[in-house]
């Protein structure tokens, strides 16, 4: 079988055009989302049932000329199958019982997570059933930093304050943290893997603000266990990490993770990422997701813009962050038929 358009750029091929899709792009935009969510009674349970996470996948691929699909989960599928208590509460967003240092961490026991996550197993082997081969199907898991936050907090956070300062108070304990969330990655990922995804992505969502050193720590060196770890087991998918916000420590992590693909968000400058990070990897992204939703002809220069300047390699069409709610359905179509002219 010939690979995908969507794997050749993972890869490291020039393609005849970027392949597309968009972070979020299973959600609440669509109202056949919308209908098809009412009837959970729970974001987790909506998640863990593979015959509607499933459909919640393929939705999107229905409406519009994607490249790839992604499973439909969440980052915090981890810390819920660790017992965290992790529940999500309309308009305020997800919460779990915080964790407040080594005692916690040392309780934590993923024994059992591929047991009670095994449900994202059968939603992808559902998707790739049912998705055209010449479509891509993408699994994921947060990366351990910024679900580490969420633990730490017990909840969201605009800062990160709560395990910042851990990280820097107990870095013992912190640590232990990490490498349990990357352990426990690793296993979720082989699964998904094994279930059909024909690529993962580790989302690190919050590794924007940190400083050099602690960017280290807790940011690369556990993506690199992950990578490592994955290709110990004979995963040999692409994998493509997203340190959103990392600005120019993104060139150290494309560099030191072993991830195949980095992805970046709106805020990292084109040319930059070209000269620093293209010439190392190929790279994932970053139309504003804003300007997503604001439309017109900023949008369509916008994207012009970053196919043109990524023209020269390897290049994944995506924004810089999820789509939001409030997006038209035009705008979307109107992005992937502007990208998915390129080339004609």
């Amino acid at each position: 079988m010939s690979e995908t358009l969507m794997i050749r750029a993972a890869k490291g091929q020039r393609t005849e055009r970027p392949p597309i899709w968009v972070m979020r792009q299973a959600g609440r935009y669509l109202p056949e989302y919308r209908e098809l969510r009412a009837k959970s009674k729970s974001f987790v349970d909506f998640c863990l049932n593979p015959e509607m996470a499933a459909e919640a996948t393929l939705q999107p691929m229905r409406r519009f000329d994607l490249d790839a699909a992604i499973i439909f989960a969440d980052i915090l599928l981890i810390p819920y199958a660790m017992d965290c208590g992790v529940h999500f509460v309309k308009g305020e967003g997800p919460k779990m019982t915080p964790l407040k240092g080594a005692d916690d961490v040392a309780k934590l026991d993923p024994a059992d997570m591929g047991k009670r996550l095994s449900a994202v197993g059968e939603s992808l082997a559902r998707v790739r059933e049912a998705l055209p081969a010449d479509k891509t199907l993408i699994g994921f898991a947060g990366a351990p930093w910024t679900v580490a936050t969420y633990m730490a907090e017990g909840a969201g956070s605009k800062d990160q304050w709560t395990a910042r300062v851990w990280a820097w108070r107990d870095p013992e304990s912190f640590d232990a943290l990490i490498d349990k969330l990357a352990e426990a990655s690793i296993d979720y990922l082989a699964m998904q893997a094994e279930s059909g995804a024909d690529i993962l992505k580790i989302f690190d969502s919050w590794a924007s603000g940190l400083p050099e050193p602690l960017f280290d720590r807790v940011v690369i060196r556990p993506a690199k266990t992950i990578v490592d770890g994955l290709r110990a087991r004979g995963i040999t998918q692409p994998i493509i990490g997203f340190p959103r916000g990392a600005g120019p420590l993104a060139e150290k992590y494309a560099r030191e993770t072993g991830v195949d693909v980095v992805a970046i968000d709106q805020g990292m400058p084109l040319v930059w990422a070209r000269d620093h990070l293209q010439n190392i990897k190929p790279v994932q992204g970053n139309l504003d997701s804003a300007l997503l939703l604001a439309g017109g002809a900023d949008m369509d220069r916008s994207i012009d813009e970053i196919i043109e300047t990524f023209s020269g390699g390897p290049h994944i069409f995506n924004l810089g962050h999820g789509i939001t709610p409030q997006t038209p359905i035009e705008h979307m179509a109107r992005l992937v038929d502007r990208v998915t002219g390129h080339g004609r």
